[in-house]
């Protein structure tokens, strides 16, 4: 694996969900964790609506505290949250009333993320090895990071299966994998880097990235994770394209009215389930039930 503390030590993780197009992954796979969660709420502790406020900052959609929900064990809903750079879906979902614990592997990121929200129960740990998190302990678990830099099934399959290991039986598991045709599109293509990367043999015959230990992301494609879910033992739900087009039209995006922009991001939640388009943008999130 590359030298992840190197990268984002350097990498200005904390800016890139706050983007336009960060913005519209963010929102779509905000409004699936809450979906999720309504999967291991009880009866009779329904969800409340987010109430979208203006941030000092200027920024929107960010929601107002409010009480825990329950899951069907009748306590609140506990998510590890594991990969959580330098905490935007922790503290967002601490804000909600949610009892998070957050595992970071980068010790710059995990200070950020621990100088921001004091509430936030924290490790730093590998999602391939959480010996201190035990079985079965949580309702829903978010691997957001680490499968975009582990390389090879093995590798991520040793972080898949502890995902499922912490997860109580009937949770939901949410992973996020980097999408092989946008790397593809957006460096081989749009950056002019097509006869660089076919000199080193970095793509096979039909345009699959080929990545060593010593590149930053393993990409891959939908049949590459249907056959990782298999060898793990999870049973999908369902899986989303967590961006869509948004990291191809950034510049338009950013020329768009608050008014447009809001109507993008609707749009890319209500297509974000079509087959044909899930895994033609840069993010898939994978959302999967452990039985």
């Amino acid at each position: 694996m590359a030298d992840l503390n190197k990268y984002y030590n350097k990498f200005h993780e904390e800016h890139r969900l706050t983007t336009r197009h960060g913005q519209v992954e963010f929102r779509t796979t905000m409004h699936f964790i809450e979906e999720s969660i309504n999967t291991v709420v009880e009866p009779g502790n329904t969800v409340v609506e987010p109430v979208e406020t203006t941030a000092d900052d200027g920024s929107q959609n960010v929601v107002s505290i409010r009480p825990s929900d329950y899951s069907t064990t009748g306590v609140p809903v506990k998510i590890a949250d594991i990969g959580a750079g330098t905490g935007r879906y922790s503290i967002e979902l601490c804000h909600r009333g949610y009892d998070v614990t957050a595992v970071e592997l980068v010790k710059h990121n995990l200070e950020i993320l621990r100088a921001k929200h004091e509430n936030i129960k924290t490790w730093q740990g590998d999602a391939r090895n959480l010996h201190f998190l035990d079985d079965e302990t949580f309702d829903i678990t978010l691997l957001f990071g680490p499968l975009y830099h582990l390389h090879g099934d093995d590798e991520k399959l040793k972080a898949l299966n502890e995902a499922k290991r912490i997860t109580k039986k009937g949770g939901i598991i949410l992973v996020a994998y980097v999408m092989n045709e946008y790397s593809v599109i957006s460096y081989c293509f749009k950056e002019h880097k097509w006869t660089e990367v076919a000199a080193k043999g970095g793509l096979s015959s039909d345009f699959h990235t080929v990545c060593t230990e010593e590149d930053l992301y393993d990409y891959v494609r939908v049949e590459d994770i249907n056959r990782l879910n298999e060898a793990a033992g999870l049973e999908r739900i369902k899986l989303i394209s967590a961006d869509g087009a948004a990291d191809y039209m950034r510049r338009e995006l950013n020329e768009m009215s608050e008014e447009e922009f809001e109507a993008f991001c609707k749009f890319q939640i209500s297509i974000s389930e079509r087959p044909e388009l899930v895994g033609a943008g840069s993010h898939c999130v994978d959302i999967l039930r452990k039985n």
